[in-house]
């Protein structure tokens, strides 16, 4: 079922009228929700250069990615059943940014592979490895909470989780000895 309005303003602690104020609609709302997570998502590739070193760049890109769901889980989550659906709510714009900054990314994975800095690994299947394993954290907090019996995790959970996500993707992109 969706969401009321009330439930929505009750959350925030505010009278329903006050919700509608500020964002006249419901469907106005969630808009400022996809847009509160896209900037943070845009923000976390700038990392990426084809020049970098992969290792520095992959590594950041994680921790930035552990940061987003960290800091925004619930923008997150809006995000994630968004893309999900089909991104109904992105405008044309906010979909050609999103697709041109993954392009860009797998683009530098792409020359780090063919110059044997990394290795011999599908650039898109990382990168999405990437996000599947860096989302869950927003995405699946209730379960990881019930697994490791946490109701909220701390920071050093996070932080552990970022470090754990960096070896994994480090160590399997090691390049072949020669």
């Amino acid at each position: 079922a969706a969401t009321k309005t009330s439930d929505i303003a009750a959350k925030a602690g505010l009278p329903k009228p006050n919700v509608y104020y500020y964002f006249k609609s419901k469907d106005n709302l969630y808009r400022e929700v996809l847009e509160s997570i896209i900037a943070p998502i845009m923000q976390a590739s700038t990392p990426f250069n084809a020049d970098g070193d992969p290792k520095e760049v992959l590594s950041a890109y994680i921790r930035s990615k552990i940061r987003i769901s960290r800091d925004l889980p619930h923008a997150s989550k809006v995000f994630a059943s968004e893309i999900m659906h089909g991104a109904p709510h992105l405008s044309p714009n906010q979909v050609e940014q999103l697709n041109e900054q993954a392009r860009h990314n797998i683009e530098c994975i792409q020359r780090w592979i063919d110059r044997g800095q990394i290795a011999h690994v599908d650039a898109h299947h990382l990168m999405f490895s990437i996000w599947a394993a860096t989302q869950t954290y927003a995405d699946f907090d209730w379960q990881i909470s019930a697994v490791t019996g946490k109701a909220k995790l701390a920071d050093s959970d996070y932080d552990a989780a970022a470090e754990t996500i960096i070896r994994m993707v480090l160590k399997g992109c090691e390049p072949e000895a020669a």
